[in-house]
């Protein structure tokens, strides 16, 4: 990512004016890895988020609404106990390095005046949230170290609070572009490269290899080590710096950097607002992959093990089907028993008189007598009749739930958001097919984003002809449209044999014609599994006439009276 020590700084200059002298009047924890503050500045209440991800470490102010945990973890409660209530005096960086101070003045929530500072440290999987004491006496932090667990430093309450070590040079220090060049020039020798990118990321603190190609880029010179290219760069980041009133956030090579240009007219707060929804957009979209992935592999494993469940049982009803033959054996042994030799044999030829006393060999167990493997016979036929039906109601359960399952594959797969995801996942744990006990679980819990209203509510709502439509994206919609929302003289579209969603046609009686019949026949099949296949039939039928069984699995039911058009 391009968070380097340059975007860092912008961000800062941008919010320092705002937030100073603000008060503290909300502090959250969304996630173990994120604070966010609700400062009240001006009239104005703003979040200032804080997020120390190992992929998506930023501090900027957010519009973006995060939850709200019922329970608040230990650090964001020590947090409020010192930051609530109190005043922001002030907020600056150390140069270019990753680290955010941020200094609170007045009276906590316990009525007591107190001086407190927030280090924010930016730097990757190390990413911290330290709270000190005016003497730097770190009272908490969000993440804890120590020496003796392999550190360089002690991060931890009661230490003294130390900046971290770096083997780099701070641009600040250098007098002008002579003496720049000549740096670069010793480091390309110990670097052996070329590279302009990678000596200046090597050589100073803050400066990102992906900030100096898009510098380069804007500059339009080459990534070489050579006097001018040196010089231009080095005003070009002079002025990044010293006027930050020309400075904004661009998309660079599927990432962003910052960019100067002194006749362009910025916004407030531009530079934060862009990380903001970047990085939103990018933990959303990250958020969504796992989260569908991970319950798509939920699914796959129950699935496996189901499909494993009904070749077994069909290996059985395959051998419940040769009771009858067992029977037989039985019944012509104990009929012919006078005319056999009483002895023990391994088989033995008797006339079938159910077969035109055509001759049939019978396999006898050697050890056994004629009139005891008869026993056997029929000690087989009855426990297999009694096994058929059993397995013939077993197998119509497994089978329902494997159809059931490959409907939650395909809303997982159909699904469009974490919305979707959640309600999925919701049903999932209600109808206790799939029972999730991983410790991932917990994670995927914490990362819901919708309560249960707002997920069956999510459905689509689109205009035919006049109409309105609505289309359900997962089983509980479904349900909840047929159900709860639709009308009875409403009509009701569902693919055939394919899962699919309900779509409802919102008639407010009125008697639609057969075109709007055919478009919402047509949106049936889109919204299907059969979506990319060709004459699919529809079948359609007016609400009052679908009916839900009771104890069905969700999105289950059945219909009468039904019409049907075929969509090509």
């Amino acid at each position: 990512m391009a968070y380097d020590g340059l975007v860092n700084y912008s961000v800062v200059h941008e919010i320092k004016d705002i937030l100073l002298n603000g008060k503290v009047d909300k502090i959250y924890e969304p996630n173990f890895d994120e604070i966010i503050l609700g400062i009240y500045s001006n009239g104005t209440k703003l979040a200032l988020n804080i997020n120390t991800n190992s992929m998506y470490y930023r501090t900027n102010l957010t519009t973006n609404a995060k939850p709200n945990p019922t329970q608040a973890p230990n650090f964001c409660m020590t947090l409020r106990k010192h930051l609530q209530n109190t005043h922001i005096t002030n907020i600056y960086t150390n140069n270019l390095e990753r680290i955010i101070f941020i200094e609170f003045e007045g009276y906590n929530k316990i009525k007591d005046f107190s001086t407190k500072k927030l280090i924010i440290e930016l730097m990757g999987k190390y990413s911290n949230i330290i709270l000190t004491d005016k003497d730097d006496i770190i009272i908490d932090s969000l993440k804890h170290f120590s020496i003796n667990s392999g550190s360089y430093r002690n991060i931890f309450a009661g230490s003294k609070y130390e900046l971290p070590n770096s083997d780099k040079l701070d641009l600040f220090e250098i007098k002008d572009k002579e003496e720049f060049y000549r740096v670069l020039e010793n480091n390309s020798i110990r670097l052996n490269s070329k590279s302009l990118a990678k000596i200046i990321s090597s050589t100073f603190t803050g400066i990102s290899k992906k900030s100096i190609l898009s510098f380069e880029n804007d500059l339009n010179i080459e990534d070489n080590l050579e006097e001018n290219a040196s010089n231009s760069l080095y005003i070009y980041i002079q002025n990044i710096i010293a006027e930050t009133q020309n400075v904004f956030c661009k998309e660079f090579e599927k990432d962003y950097s910052l960019s100067f240009d002194e006749n362009r007219n910025k916004k407030d707060l531009e530079i934060n607002f862009f990380l903001d929804d970047y990085y939103t957009t990018k933990e959303d979209k990250n958020t969504f992959i796992t989260y569908r992935d991970y319950l798509l592999k939920l699914i796959l494993v129950k699935l496996k093990k189901l499909n494993l469940k009904l070749v077994s049982i069909n290996d059985k009803i395959k051998e419940c089907k040769e009771a009858d033959k067992y029977k037989l054996y039985g019944e012509l042994i104990t009929n012919n028993l006078y005319r056999i030799d009483d002895h023990n044999q391994n088989e033995i030829m008797l006339e079938n008189y159910y077969d035109n006393n055509n001759l049939i060999t019978i396999p006898l167990e050697g050890s056994l007598t004629p009139s005891n493997n008869a026993k056997k016979f029929f000690k087989k036929y009855k426990k297999l009749k009694s096994a058929k039906e059993f397995v013939d109601v077993q197998k119509k359960s497994v089978v329902a739930d494997i159809d059931y399952l490959e409907s939650i594959i395909y809303e997982i797969n159909s699904a469009d958001s974490v919305v979707a995801l959640d309600s999925i996942y919701t049903e999932l744990q209600e109808t206790t097919i799939v029972k999730d006990k991983s410790k991932k679980s917990k994670k995927i819990k914490k990362k819901k984003m919708s309560n249960e209203n707002q997920a069956l509510n999510d459905f689509i709502k689109c205009n035919v002809d006049g109409f309105t439509v609505l289309i359900g994206k997962n089983n509980k919609q479904n349900d909840y449209l047929t159900t709860k929302v639709a009308n009875k003289d409403d009509m009701w579209f569902h693919v055939k044999d394919f899962h699919g969603s309900h779509v409802i046609l919102r008639t407010d009686n009125k008697v639609p014609s057969q075109e709007t019949i055919n478009k919402c026949a047509s949106l049936a099949k889109e919204h299907s599994k059969a979506s990319q296949s060709n004459n699919i039939t529809v079948d359609y039928t007016y609400v009052q006439y679908v009916k839900k069984p009771s104890g069905s699995k969700p999105g289950m039911v059945i219909y009468t009276h039904e019409q049907s058009v075929t969509v090509k």
